[in-house]
């Protein structure tokens, strides 16, 4: 079930990756270090997100699927606890590189 899972979400994200429309500079030239800043922070939000949304929907899926057995319900709990953190750090990550990037002189 789980093997199935991670297949699933590999494939899933081939789409994503295979289907996605390519990206372009705006103005050809350089790019600053704030820029860079922000678009590390979008990035990052982006797969905690995403991450997080795997954990999430496995963790309810265990959980559906468990039966009543404790131990299925344990690892149900454990991932949508993962999920839990995964969003509150896709959420804190803008404050986190804004605190990185003035500690490094960038912002």
């Amino acid at each position: 079930m789980a093997r199935r899972l991670v297949v699933a979400g590999l494939l899933a994200g081939a789409l994503v990756v295979i289907l996605a429309s390519p990206a372009y500079a705006a103005g050809g030239g350089t790019q600053t270090l704030s820029g860079l800043i922000s678009n590390l922070t979008t990035w990052i939000v982006g797969i905690l997100a995403g991450v997080a949304t795997l954990f999430l929907t496995i963790g309810g899926l265990r959980y559906l699927t468990a039966g009543g057995d404790p131990g299925q319900v344990e690892k149900a709990k454990t991932a949508l606890k993962s999920a839990a953190v995964g969003y509150a750090l896709a959420v804190l990550a803008p404050l986190i590189v804004s605190i990185l990037a003035s500690l490094v002189g960038g912002g």
